[in-house]
């Protein structure tokens, strides 16, 4: 009988943790979609998966702050990581696929709409304060700076944005108000849901494929992630308003 509990267990962690269709099946899509958005899609269809990727981005984010948030929050140690064994698997590929389809799709919409003047320097800029805190959070969290495996792509990355940032400068023109504050909103999303909570993801995928995992550390990471999309729901509401006036003349 004891045999056979842990062979339950081990066939249930193998069924939470290993979901490759699921996870190749969301970035496959969210690929395909950015990629036709931003090239060959009519203005309606453009409109419509950016719109469609930020209601799914937003509202599994407000639903993790407001709902599953204070449910988990009722429950022991066991029963949490038994919630985020199930649900880690997905929002670890669902959300960050929908985030980036959502911000890039969006930068090369207010562009099409002409809603964003003098844009390539902002970019630039937005580029360099969104990569460079990312992957220094990154090397953070995963405590990689003495890693080779960082240090290249931080290297490259750091230099890439700041040139592209002294190339630009120059032509660097006041744009709107409303233009930067969705501008300074997206960075926060970037780098907390870039920095921070795929980080969170990722340790607790890991702890969960482990020999021993511990259900403490995978519920405390797994409340911590919750609160954090709870405050990226919030700056996504808050962009949506910005959004929306954007759209109709801005501020």
């Amino acid at each position: 009988m004891y045999v056979d509990d842990i062979d339950t267990r081990d066939g249930r962690r193998a069924g939470t943790t290993r979901q490759p269709g699921f996870a190749g099946g969301v970035v496959l899509l969210a690929v395909c979609a950015l990629g036709y958005a931003v090239t060959v899609a009519s203005l309606q269809l453009h409109i419509y998966i950016h719109v469609m990727a930020g209601i799914l981005w937003t509202g599994i984010d407000v639903f993790l702050g407001a709902v599953l948030g204070p449910v988990v929050g009722g429950l022991d140690e066991e029963q949490s990581a038994a919630v985020f064994e199930r649900l880690t698997p997905k929002t670890a590929f669902l959300l960050p696929s929908m985030a980036l389809v959502t911000i890039a799709s969006g930068i090369v919409l207010a562009q099409r709409l002409s809603l964003f003047p003098n844009a390539e320097p902002w970019l630039a800029a937005f580029t360099a304060v969104t990569l460079v805190p990312v992957l220094l959070c990154l090397g953070w969290r995963f405590e990689a700076f003495d890693d080779r495996r960082w240090q290249v792509p931080f290297a490259v990355v750091a230099v890439g944005a700041l040139a592209w940032v002294a190339t630009t400068i120059g032509s660097l023109q006041p744009t709107t108000p409303a233009a930067l504050l969705a501008l300074a909103i997206v960075t926060v999303l970037s780098v907390q849901g870039f920095g921070f909570l795929l980080p969170g993801e990722v340790r607790m995928y890991q702890e969960m494929t482990s020999p021993d995992p511990d259900p403490g550390v995978i519920a405390a990471i797994g409340r911590q992630n919750a609160k954090l999309g709870g405050v990226q729901g919030g700056f996504q509401l808050a962009l949506i308003l910005v959004m929306v006036s954007l759209r109709f003349g801005g501020f």
